[in-house]
């Protein structure tokens, strides 16, 4: 058996030395890994939650601007347009009951026959007899028509002219307009028929000599 030198017994020890180093390095390298993972883990977080916060406030700015303009739209067209139109359907159906006549008128022209029957004695004329009657009734019947008429013609007048004093720039909805001009002619239909019967120029009482 050969005996080591101290060179020898000296490059041992030196080389397990630098191996005890490596071994340490490799160590707290390995340590350092982990750190180095969940510090890389957190920053990747926290960039994630930025992201999902910004995209949620700019939802939030993209809803709240479509709820103004919304609104906007609402307030320009939705109040206007909805009492104008129901304005102009009101004038078509009092122009229709003009024509075709109400309750109001069949009352009050009952009324004014029991009127006549109660107030003209049996000796009376003929003449004087069917004109209170029935002539004042057919009148009454008139009066009422024409006021029916007369309201829808100024109600559709009044709705074909208001763009004229409303905000500028508005344009009045079509069909706003054709429903209106109808309530205006119904009107001046009715009223017209009413002036006739009234003056008994239409459907005067029959003669009596």
């Amino acid at each position: 058996m050969g005996t080591k030198t101290a060179d020898e017994t000296g490059a041992e020890t030196g080389a397990e030395a630098t191996t005890d180093e490596e071994k340490v390095s490799v160590t707290k390298s390995a340590d350092d890994v982990p750190e180095a993972a969940a510090a890389d883990g957190a920053d990747t977080g926290l960039v994630a939650e930025n992201a999902d916060d910004t995209e949620s406030a700019e939802n939030a700015e993209d809803l709240e601007g479509d709820a103004e303009l919304a609104g906007d739209l609402a307030e320009s067209e939705g109040p206007s347009g909805v009492g104008q139109g129901a304005a102009a359907v009101v004038s078509v159906a009092l122009g229709l009951v003009s024509l075709t006549g109400g309750w109001i008128g069949t009352v009050a022209a009952a009324r004014e026959t029991l009127v006549g029957q109660l107030q003209t004695s049996s000796t009376a004329s003929v003449a004087k007899q069917v004109k209170e009657v029935y002539g004042d009734a057919w009148a009454t019947t008139a009066l009422w028509a024409g006021l029916f008429a007369l309201a829808a013609l100024v109600t559709g007048v009044v709705v074909l002219a208001r763009p004229a004093f409303g905000a500028p720039g508005r344009p009045q909805a079509p069909w706003i307009k054709s429903v209106a001009w109808a309530g205006v002619a119904l009107g001046v239909i009715g009223l017209l028929l009413a002036v006739l019967k009234y003056s008994d120029a239409l459907l005067g009482l029959p003669s009596t000599g």
